[in-house]
């Protein structure tokens, strides 16, 4: 076995103190990784653009891909910024509200904080101009961007000239839930549209065609909801057929038990929907809305749920007519707090919305499924060729068809998620999860979908999930926790670029970017990268580097790779770099004074490796599992020794077992000193030289006397002296240790030898943490 060099270590008293006492992580809902914010800088793997203003406020973040920006807005402020490296090259857009606006805010009792222009609307209206809408110090307005061309790199300019009412576009209050998607010029919005938050709607305005809403205070269409998120996705090749997909959470009506029961919801309308002639004119005559599913089976057919919706995330897939729909709940329970993630088919969504109706006859009735007949054009549907081209407009639509749509808004059928359950499940109360995105990715054993999960104290988690087909059971593979911001904030935004492999991150005050992945991070060994079970990354003969799936990569038949298992023996058998890298074991020397704590350190880059210990005691060949009990406890750090017998001594092996891989971490050689002869050394030291001190003061001690580490030395036996010596000496003796040790010798005066001899103890153990390893 290959050594990698002895180390001294003074395992001395007083650690206890120091680090809790705890057991370590031996399963994968623990993050394999954990990168703090220093970590990630070190790495260049983050950048970091704070407002020069010194606030930024943040609401909303725009990706363009096409203009190599990211665009983000937030209180009097527009920015403009690098997607290579969001910290350099920044531009801005100063859009405050007048101090009019300001001032007439405050009159009507809102907050001099909420009196300002918040930016919530960002879109690409074409390809040269943006849409941006603000709260207008609760008077919204509208306005365009010119952004250029993609060659016209500097132009970034706000057009005064434009300006536009934003009423039904954008949110009075800065902080009333919202969201919009722009489709040609319409655009699609559901906020709450009046001064005083109380008028919740879905609206269609800015374009060519009519301005249309849903109807004023009807809650069977929309009862205290909050909005997430919002999409158009096609069901066909007729455009005329387009639907734009609304995802909020509002108070159940169809709740009997409880009437404060929150329910997520996915609404529908038809893009083209005008509106009835006689009925709902200039409102949706198309709207429907089915319950989005997330619940975990439970025994008696109880199912936990997860009611609340907290984000929304669309992957796109090959076919823009079929993407996948990510969404992040929470509970809503009373009893405990929990999280999970749930995965949906438009398939399903579909379904739903071809379905049955629900129904109610009266205040008495319960909600049923409705029996009767189903007037022609089906109540929801799009006037569309796809749907018979009979009618070229919801105008021409019969009064019995406008008139049901509008009093069966809600369907029958609820949308559950693919394998009926979700695919990620958090109660242990550690993260609050907040945003998430999403990226496909291709892997030597198949496609995973690596989740990127932010959380409300400035923490990122990397996660897969693999679906058990035999046992109809998910595995969650926490990555990397990743703490991008220095600072616990709650992470607002998220905005995902598989092309450039980069993840941009909004916080109130900041913005972030991170790499995706890190691949030489995990070690210089096939089994390190295997174990690492990242689906970017695999072992390419000679190092860990990024995965790609297809084409002449030089490297291709070297890969070594397992997500689904991690089995790294398997993976890694017959490659050099196993034996040569990742089997050198570390060795120590640690000496312990009897009677007093002594901690074996060793702490394995992985959290989800579980550690086993081993002791071979003096003369013995033979390798046992060391037993913990009241007295010998292991911790996170590695094992702690409560009180030190003589009969622990011995070579101590620490050993890491993740999927079935051993590896031999650390080999640590302990010798305990005697407290006996420990006592001797002070005693001997003390009543020749009552004031001695660790570090010699030529002043006052007598010649020839020696430093007291240097007897400890000696009476440890360490051959190596003279490099030791030397490091004690830059340890404890100092210019500002030997001036402070000057400055106070009345901490020996006035004091029995009892005394000194018990303070001079204490000061000889308390070594300085760094001092503990040679």
């Amino acid at each position: 076995m290959a050594s990698a060099g002895h180390i001294i270590i003074l395992v001395l008293g007083g650690l206890l103190l120091e680090f809790g006492i705890g057991g370590h992580a031996t399963d994968t809902t623990h993050p394999r990784l954990r990168l703090s914010h220093k970590e990630l800088w070190d790495l260049n793997r983050t950048s970091i653009f704070h407002s020069p203003f010194g606030f930024l406020d943040l609401r909303v973040m725009l990706l363009d891909e096409y203009q190599e920006r990211l665009f983000v807005g937030g209180r009097d402020l527009v920015y403009s910024l690098n997607l290579d490296r969001v910290s350099e090259g920044y531009r801005e857009i100063h859009w405050p509200s007048t101090v009019l606006q300001k001032e007439e805010c405050m009159m009507k009792g809102k907050d001099e904080s909420e009196c300002a222009n918040f930016v919530r609307v960002l879109h690409h209206y074409n390809r040269t101009h943006l849409l941006a809408c603000g709260t207008g110090a609760f008077d919204p307005l509208c306005a365009f961007i010119r952004v250029g061309h993609q060659l016209e790199d500097h132009l970034f300019q706000l057009e005064l000239h434009r300006f536009e009412r934003g009423r039904g576009r954008c949110p009075f209050d800065p902080n009333s839930s919202f969201t919009s998607t722009l489709i040609g010029s319409e655009l699609f919005s559901a906020l709450y549209s009046d001064y005083w938050g109380r008028d919740a709607a879905v609206f269609r305005s800015l374009g060519r065609m009519t301005h249309i809403r849903t109807e004023h205070d009807d809650e069977r269409l929309l009862k205290e909801p909050k909005f997430v998120g919002s999409y158009m996705i096609p069901d066909n090749e007729d455009r005329d057929d387009n639907k734009v997909y609304f995802f909020f959470t509002e108070k159940a009506l169809e709740s009997e038990n409880n009437a404060h029961t929150i329910y997520t919801r996915v609404g529908r309308v038809c893009a083209n929907d005008m509106g009835g002639q006689r009925i709902l004119v200039n409102k949706w005559s198309t709207f429907l809305k089915a319950r989005l599913v997330c619940s975990v089976p439970g025994m008696n057919g109880i199912d936990t749920h997860f009611d609340e919706l907290e984000d929304i995330f669309l992957l796109q897939t090959r076919d823009n007519k079929n993407p996948v729909i990510f969404g992040l709940f929470n509970t809503t329970s009373n009893i405990f707090r929990g999280y999970a993630i749930c995965v949906y088919h438009m398939s399903s969504i579909r379904a739903a919305f071809n379905g049955p109706y629900a129904h109610k006859e009266g205040p008495e009735y319960h909600w049923s499924l409705y029996e009767g007949k189903v007037p022609y054009p089906r109540p929801g549907s799009c006037a569309s060729k796809v749907n018979g081209g009979k009618y070229g407009t919801t105008k021409d639509y019969p009064d019995e068809a406008i008139r049901f749509a509008r009093s069966h808004p809600l369907m029958h059928q609820p949308v559950k998620p693919v394998h009926k359950r979700p695919i990620l499940v958090k109660t242990d109360g550690k993260y609050n999860l907040k945003q998430i995105a999403v990226d496909r990715v291709e892997a030597e054993d198949g496609q995973y979908d690596v989740l990127f999960i932010g959380t409300d104290n400035g923490i990122v988690l990397k996660v897969i999930t693999i679906y058990n087909q035999e046992t109809e059971s998910m595995e969650e593979v926490i990555l990397e926790e990743l703490q991008v911001f220095k600072l616990p904030v709650p992470i607002i935004s998220m905005e995902i670029s598989s092309k450039r492999q980069q993840l941009y991150i909004g916080s109130e005050s900041a913005v972030a970017q991170i790499r995706f992945h890190q691949c030489d991070m995990y070690g210089t060994a096939c089994a390190d990268c295997c174990l690492a079970r990242d689906p970017y990354c695999a072992w390419d003969g000679i190092s860990c580097s990024r995965y790609y799936p297809t084409g002449t990569h030089a490297k291709r038949r070297f890969r070594r790779q397992d997500v689904r298992h991690g089995n790294a023996a398997q993976q890694c058998f017959g490659q050099q770099f196993v034996g040569e890298v990742l089997d050198k074991t570390e060795e120590r020397l640690a000496y312990g004074i009897e009677y007093n704590s002594t901690l074996l350190e060793c702490t394995p880059r992985s959290l989800q490796a579980k550690v086993i210990w081993f002791v071979q005691k003096a003369r013995e060949t033979r390798k046992e599992e060391v037993k913990t009990d009241d007295r010998v406890v292991k911790m996170d750090l590695g094992l702690l020794f409560l009180r030190l017998h003589k009969m622990d001594a011995g070579t101590y092996f620490c050993q890491t077992v993740e999927h079935s891989f051993v590896h031999t971490v650390r080999k640590i050689t302990l010798e305990v000193v005697e407290e006996e002869r420990v006592e001797e050394m002070f005693n001997k030291d003390y009543e020749e030289v009552p004031h001695k001190m660790p570090c010699p003061v030529q002043s006052n001690i007598p010649q020839g006397s020696k430093p007291w580490y240097k007897e400890f030395l000696q009476l440890i036996g360490y051959s190596n002296f003279q490099r030791v010596e030397e490091y004690c000496e830059k340890v404890w003796c100092t210019d500002k240790k030997r001036k402070k040790l000057k400055m106070s010798p009345s901490k020996w005066k006035y004091s029995t030898p009892q005394e000194r001899k018990h303070r001079a103890k204490s000061d000889h153990y308390r070594l300085p943490r760094h001092a503990l390893d040679f």
